[in-house]
């Protein structure tokens, strides 16, 4: 199928508008895991037979490889995300309040650099109704087999002086239903957003993201939900260094590197020149080492047991690879799931097994931050 899908379905994809074909997708997804044959169907096409479990926020993953936000913003194929053998899946960005987004057209294919321009501007349905779409979810299919995660962004119309109540309510509200929470300080899609990752900004929505968090966990009787920061790879080294030490010394419980860039590759096609011409986020095969640059960075900046999530131009198994070695625990994807469709996972999974059969590592496990600690030695 992924050679299917790289012959007949991302050819197709030159003659759909972006977005429409994203939105396509999502619900095909939906209907097919619906069905208990359909889905049964793409878990024997799709779902990983190899086992590389890693244990981090109180979960057995079954593999590191997992769906970064942006793919189901609304949550709408939990049951397909899971029927393809990720290991766990992100939802959202969500925002206090539902908002429409930027005005279309919005996404952007650079086929030749396997790259993704969007700015959205956090388009979802907000968090009320998004606690309402994972209530209904759970009462009828129940709690999801793999992991939930939750992108939590700032409505555009919040001021940045009222940011932290924004994420701090959208947690609140979508708490019972999420495993792990990742808040969003850089998307560069709402303005003034990244200013959000200075140290005042920062302190302040953890500060109450955590006293949330808490009061939440006395009121379930149950434990705190891992907190997370999401960067942006535009920034310095020091820069880099430096949130990382502030989340980490204000409770974050990990980081995720990177979010979307705005910088643009060189390029001789005149598509992907006319992509990288619009404005928004770059994600993708040119964000790669950049994201593993900056992985590594921040690995050697907090030492080998902070949790970091790499993400930022996973194509196949030796980029997953890479970041973990430089110091990812888990890694995620989105762009490839556009140009190499659902099989992606598998892909990456068995050629993380493969790649690990022939290293002298025993474990996925073993593997993460090797890179660093060899240059340290």
């Amino acid at each position: 199928m992924g050679v299917g899908y790289r012959w007949f379905g991302r050819p197709l994809l030159r003659f759909q508008d972006s977005e429409k074909a994203h939105g396509r997708s999502i619900v095909m997804l939906r209907a097919m895991s619906g069905n208990p044959l359909t889905r049964n169907l793409l878990k024997l096409m799709y779902k990983p037979r190899t086992s590389l479990p890693v244990k981090l926020f109180g979960y057995t993953y079954d593999h590191p490889f997992g769906l970064a936000a942006g793919m189901d913003k609304n949550a709408q194929a939990l049951r397909g995300w899971e029927a393809t053998g990720l290991s766990f899946v992100e939802i959202g960005g969500v925002t206090m309040l539902e908002q429409g987004g930027n005005p279309k057209p919005r996404m952007f294919r650079a086929p030749h650099a396997q790259a993704l321009v969007n700015r959205m501007g956090f388009n979802n349905d907000g968090s009320e109704k998004i606690k309402q779409t994972l209530r209904h979810h759970f009462e009828r299919h129940g709690k999801p087999q793999v992991p939930l995660w939750v992108n939590l962004g700032k409505s555009k119309v919040t001021p940045l002086e009222d940011a932290p109540l924004d994420y701090a309510t959208t947690l609140e509200r979508l708490w019972a239903y999420g495993d792990v929470f990742v808040i969003n300080v850089s998307s560069p899609n709402t303005p003034n957003l990244r200013e959000l990752q200075g140290d005042e900004g920062l302190k302040s929505i953890l500060h109450l993201c955590n006293e949330v968090n808490g009061q939440m966990a006395i009121e379930a009787d149950g434990d705190l939900k891992p907190l997370l920061v999401k960067v942006a790879p535009d920034m310095t080294a020091e820069q880099l260094v430096h949130i990382a030490q502030t989340a980490k010394s204000n409770g974050a419980d990990g980081i995720v590197v990177s979010n979307t860039t705005i910088e643009r590759p060189d390029t001789s096609f005149q598509r992907d020149k006319a992509v990288f011409s619009e404005q928004g986020g770059l994600s993708g095969q040119p964000l790669k080492e950049r994201s593993t640059a900056m992985i590594r960075t921040v690995r050697q900046a907090v030492g080998g047991d902070w949790p970091i999530v790499g993400v930022g131009g996973i194509a196949n198994a030796n980029d997953a690879w890479d970041k973990i070695a430089a110091g990812a625990t888990l890694v995620q994807a989105y762009s490839a799931f556009v140009f190499e469709g659902p099989a992606i996972t598998k892909s990456v999974v068995n050629g993380l097994a493969k790649r690990l059969r022939a290293s002298p590592y025993s474990s996925i496990t073993d593997v993460v931050g090797s890179e660093v600690l060899k240059e340290d030695c």
